[in-house]
C-alpha cells in the first residue's frame, strides 16, 4: 500500500489530547491524539493503525514496525453450478506490541436500547444494520432505515454512546445516494485512494465514495460492483436473497463477501490496485445444508497474529437471531469453527447479560466498533464492542415493519 494523507478537513473534530484504552493513537495519516491515557501504551497493529493497550508506559507513544509477507493462490473455478474456494497457504509475519488472542467462548454485557427512529415525518419503523467507526473524536454510524415499503440509509454521529439517541439523523436518500432500495451499509477508508467508501445492497452490490465522512451530502451516486448477479449466486440462491455485502482487503487483494439467506457465504475478489473495479471470480467460501445456520450479515476482520475472524448471523432453534464465528489464516482459505453453536455462540441471548429486563432475544446484524478505519478491517481481540440490532421479543408482523433498535455489546471475558 502506498502511504497517503488522511482527510485533513476532519482534523478539527479531534477534541482529546490523549486516547483511552483501545482508542487509536497513530498510523499513516492519523491526525488525532498520539499518546495514551495513564497506564496504557500506543502499539502498532499495522502501518495505518496504532492502538492504546494496557501497559506500563502510559502517556507515551511506542510505534513498532509491521512487516507482512503473503503468498496467495487463486480459487478453483469449475463449470458446475457450485464453485468452492480452494484452501490456500498464507504466510504473514507481523511484529506488533499487541497482546492477547481470541477466546474459544465469549461473554458479553448489553446496553439497553441506544438508538431508535426519530419522531419525524419519515415514520421509520426500524433502525437496522449499523456500520460504525470511531474517527477523530466521533463515532460515525451508518444504518438502514426500514418502513413497510422498503429501505434506505441514514447517517449520524456522536462523541459518547450516551448521546447516540439524540444525534441528528441525516437521511441519505436526500443525497446523491438517492431514493430507492439501499440497505445494509459498511463504511471504511480506502487508504490507497484517500477516499471513504460506503458499500451497500441495492439489488446489486453497490458503493458510493466521499472525501469527508462527516459530510452526508458528499457521497457520490451509487455504482455497482457487478454488471449483474454472479451466476454462481443465481444457481444456488433458491428462494433466498442476495444480501449483506462486506469488503476487506489484505496487502494485495480486496475481497467482497455476501450471503443469500440460503446457507451460502460467497466471496468475490479483485486486486488492491484495481479496486473497486474487476470484482469477479465469485466462489462459495462456506456453506451449510441448513440455511438457518449460515443465514446472512457476515463480518470479516483481521485480528492480528496472521488470523482473520468471520462472523455470520444464524437463526436459532428458538427463532431468534444470533452470531456464529470462525477463524482462518487467509481470506481465501478455509474457515475453522471458533464459537459456532447455540450452546457456545459468538453472541446469543444465552451469553449476553442485560442490565434489567432483556429488551431483545435476537442479537442480529451489526458490526464491531472499529477504531482502525481502513480497508484491512483490523481490530484488536481485546475489549471487543459490537453495535447490533435487536427486537422486542413480542413483536410480529411484516418484516419490513418490525421495530428494530440498536444496542451495544461489550465483551466481559476479554483475554487481554
Amino acid at each position: 500500500m502506498r502511504a497517503v494523507p488522511l482527510l485533513l478537513a476532519l482534523a478539527p473534530l479531534a477534541a482529546v489530547a490523549q486516547s483511552p484504552v483501545y482508542g487509536q493513537c497513530g498510523g499513516i495519516g492519523w491526525t488525532g491524539p498520539t499518546t495514551c491515557t495513564s497506564g496504557n501504551s500506543c502499539v502498532s497493529l499495522n502501518p495505518y493503525y496504532s492502538q492504546c493497550l494496557s501497559g506500563s508506559s502510559g502517556g507515551t507513544t511506542t510505534r513498532t514496525t509491521t512487516t507482512s509477507s503473503r503468498t496467495t493462490t487463486t480459487s478453483r473455478t469449475t463449470t458446475s453450478s457450485r464453485t468452492t474456494a480452494a484452501t490456500t497457504t498464507t504466510s504473514r509475519t507481523t511484529t506488533t506490541g499487541a497482546s492477547g488472542s481470541l477466546p474459544t467462548s465469549f461473554r458479553w454485557s448489553s446496553s439497553g436500547i441506544l438508538v431508535g427512529p426519530k419522531s419525524d415525518s419519515r415514520n421509520i419503523a426500524g433502525i437496522k444494520d449499523p456500520s460504525i467507526v470511531y474517527y477523530n473524536g466521533y463515532y460515525h454510524v451508518f444504518a438502514s432505515t426500514a418502513v413497510s415499503a422498503g429501505y434506505n440509509l441514514v447517517y449520524f454521529r456522536f462523541t459518547d454512546f450516551s448521546q447516540a439517541n439524540s444525534a441528528t439523523f441525516y437521511y441519505l436518500d436526500a443525497t446523491p445516494i438517492g431514493t430507492g432500495y439501499r440497505a445494509a451499509p459498511q463504511v471504511f477508508f480506502f487508504a490507497p485512494q484517500n477516499l471513504w467508501y460506503l458499500v451497500y445492497q441495492n439489488g446489486n452490490a453497490a458503493y458510493s465514495t466521499n472525501t469527508d465522512i462527516s459530510n452526508p451530502a458528499g457521497w457520490t451516486a451509487p455504482k455497482n460492483f457487478f454488471s449483474s448477479t454472479p451466476s454462481i449466486i443465481t444457481q444456488n440462491i433458491g428462494s433466498g436473497y442476495w444480501v449483506d455485502m462486506w469488503v476487506i482487503c489484505d496487502s494485495a487483494t480486496c475481497h467482497l463477501f455476501s450471503s443469500d439467506d440460503n446457507g451460502h457465504l460467497y466471496r468475490s475478489s479483485t486486486s488492491l490496485s484495481n479496486f473497486p473495479n474487476g470484482m469477479g471470480t465469485t466462489v462459495i467460501a462456506l456453506s451449510d445444508s441448513n440455511k438457518n445456520n449460515l443465514f446472512e450479515a457476515s463480518n470479516v476482520y483481521y485480528v492480528g497474529g496472521g488470523k482473520y475472524l468471520l462472523l455470520v448471523e444464524a437463526i436459532g432453534s428458538d427463532g431468534a437471531r444470533y452470531f456464529r464465528s470462525w477463524t482462518a489464516t487467509s481470506l481465501s482459505g478455509s474457515w475453522t469453527t471458533l464459537a459456532a453453536t447455540e450452546s457456545n455462540p459468538f453472541a446469543r441471548s444465552n451469553n449476553v447479560v442485560f442490565s434489567g429486563t432483556a429488551w431483545t432475544k435476537s442479537i442480529s446484524h451489526g458490526e464491531m466498533v472499529r477504531t482502525n478505519v481502513d480497508q484491512t478491517m483490523t481490530i484488536s481481540p481485546c475489549g471487543l464492542r459490537y453495535l447490533y440490532q435487536g427486537l422486542d421479543p413480542s413483536a410480529s408482523g411484516n418484516y419490513n415493519s418490525l421495530p428494530w433498535r440498536l444496542g451495544l455489546l461489550t465483551q466481559t471475558n476479554s483475554p487481554c
